[in-house]
């Protein structure tokens, strides 16, 4: 593909993109190539400004990287989570559970649970809230 400044015979200008050079040739030829703005004919290439990439700053953050405040916050959370955390994945409303009831030592645990469970888990009073993130799904 590649994309062309044009102008019509009453100087309107405008950018269209064609196949190919040849391509923009044989249909120029064939007088199939009209102004995007008056439908007029009498249409020519004008003068193109280049697209020259700018380089890279080595300094830019990688789209992974939290941007903003909030970002920023989230990811914080996450780390402590995950770090002072065991993630215990679908095996979580149990976990939570059998600690609630006494029936296993009391730990920090994160993982996921089905909207019944949680639900449930919050009738029983077990205190648990929802992570604003998805859970990496590997042990810590």
């Amino acid at each position: 593909m590649i994309q062309y400044a044009l102008r019509c015979a009453d100087g309107h200008t405008f950018d269209s993109w064609f196949q190919s050079a040849a391509a923009y040739e044989r249909l120029e030829k064939a007088g199939m190539v009209a102004c995007a703005v008056c439908g007029g004919g009498g249409v020519e290439k004008a003068m193109m400004t280049p697209r020259v990439a700018a380089p890279r700053d080595k300094a830019q953050p990688r789209l992974s990287d939290p941007a903003t405040p909030a970002e920023q916050a989230l990811a914080e959370l996450r780390r402590q989570i995950e770090q002072n955390s065991e993630y215990v994945g679908g095996r979580f409303a149990s976990e939570a559970r059998a600690m609630h009831s006494g029936d296993i030592p009391q730990r920090s645990i994160y993982g996921e649970a089905r909207l019944d469970e949680a639900r449930r888990l919050a009738e029983e009073g077990v205190p648990v809230t929802p992570l604003p993130f998805l859970p990496n799904r590997k042990a810590n």
